[in-house]
C-alpha cells in the first residue's frame, strides 16, 4: 500500500509542506501579495523524488488557494510547469 501523503500550510515558515509517512518530503515556499501568492520555490527530497509527491503538493497548494479566493504568481519553474500541465487551474493565474 502507497504512502498518504499529507499537504499543510506552515505560515510561519511561508511554505506548504508536503509530509509522508509522517517525515518531510518536500515544501512549495511563497510569497503573499496582495490578493495573490506568489510560488518561488518547489523541492522534493530526493529520496521521495519519481513518485509524484511534486505534483501533489502543488495541487493540494493550489487546491487551498482557490478556496482562500486568492490568484497565482507561479515565479517557480515546477509550478510554472505543472500549471501548463492542468488548464482547469489556469484561472487561478494571475498576469
Amino acid at each position: 500500500m502507497s504512502p498518504k501523503p499529507m499537504v499543510l500550510d506552515v505560515t510561519e515558515w511561508s511554505r506548504f509542506e508536503i509530509h509522508v509517512d509522517g517525515k518531510l518530503a518536500g515544501y512549495a515556499s511563497y510569497r503573499l501579495e496582495p490578493g495573490a501568492i506568489a510560488f518561488t520555490h518547489t523541492e522534493i527530497d530526493p529520496m521521495y523524488g519519481g513518485h509524484g509527491f511534486g505534483g501533489e503538493l502543488v495541487q493540494a497548494a493550489l487546491d487551498q488557494v482557490r478556496r482562500r479566493e486568492l490568484a497565482v504568481i507561479p515565479e517557480c519553474p515546477f509550478v510554472r510547469g505543472w500549471l501548463a500541465k492542468h488548464p482547469d487551474y489556469q484561472d487561478l493565474v494571475q498576469v
